[in-house]
């Protein structure tokens, strides 16, 4: 007979309090799933409340614990009421995902108008220092301890022609995370980014529509000879934002199929 004790597995997120931007759709969408199944309590947040709302039934079907804000990345005080509703919520914030972002019509820098470059560095860029702003004082104020990973992009690695705002930003971000790292490091927060390759979300795919073959293209140029799936970047978030990740911070990880390599 065994009498080998057995136990429940624990997930990388179990016992923490997750904040999640860009959660209505993609890889934010993907994420709050999966934080949900590692068992997070999660706060979604977009700006569209009916996608937010399908994501945050669909977690609770499934037995993990969710609700939703609407939040405009643009607007500083939609950004800390979303995070103080979490610690509302919940009690307490542990981790956080700024996944939140807007993309940009394909083209040279000269043909952009500045409006529209105003508009995606408001929200890839100054959007996650709000966010950040916030949740860091959210973090102290209740756990003491956590993790922030920020969804930046392999174009913030590389030269960006046909999206150069939107580099420009996801470039700023990378800096905005080391310099969090360091800030923040002896407190015991960490803060990391991802860096996803091509990846299969609404954004992809309005690219694709703008300019077919893109994603052909972008998997042409991958050693893994594809696309990535939502999950597989979330799982790179999760990780990173994971006790299992204790002794990383600073960091931008490529999730980018070695297309980078």
């Amino acid at each position: 007979m065994n009498n080998t004790p057995t136990t429940s597995p624990v997930g990388l997120l179990s016992g923490k309090v997750a904040f999640v931007t860009g959660a209505g759709r993609g890889i934010g969408a993907a994420a709050a799933r999966l934080f949900a199944r590692e068992g997070a309590r999660v706060l979604l947040t977009a700006r569209t409340e009916a996608q937010l709302k399908a994501v945050a039934e669909e977690i609770r079907a499934d037995g993990g614990t969710a609700d939703h804000v609407r939040c405009d990345l643009a607007d500083p005080d939609s950004v800390r009421a979303a995070v103080d509703r979490a610690v509302e919520l919940y009690g307490r914030l542990d981790v956080a995902f700024n996944n939140g972002a807007t993309g940009q019509d394909p083209g040279p820098l000269d043909e952009l108008p500045e409006a529209e470059f105003d508009r995606i560095l408001a929200v890839n860029l100054k959007g996650p220092w709000l966010a950040m702003s916030a949740e860091i004082a959210a973090i102290r104020a209740t756990a003491g301890r956590g993790a922030i990973v920020n969804n930046s992009s392999i174009g913030s690695l590389m030269a960006n022609p046909w999206l150069p705002a939107y580099g420009a930003a996801k470039r700023g971000l990378n800096s905005l995370t080391a310099s969090a790292a360091a800030t923040y490091g002896p407190e015991g927060i960490r803060v990391n980014a991802v860096a996803p390759g091509t990846t299969l979300t609404e954004m992809m795919e309005d690219w694709e529509a703008r300019s077919p073959g893109i994603i052909a293209q972008s998997a042409a140029q991958t050693p893994l000879g594809r696309a990535a799936a939502p999950e597989e970047i979330a799982e790179a978030a999760a990780w990173l934002l994971s006790d299992r990740a204790s002794f990383v911070t600073g960091t931008v990880l490529r999730v980018d199929g070695g297309m980078r390599a």
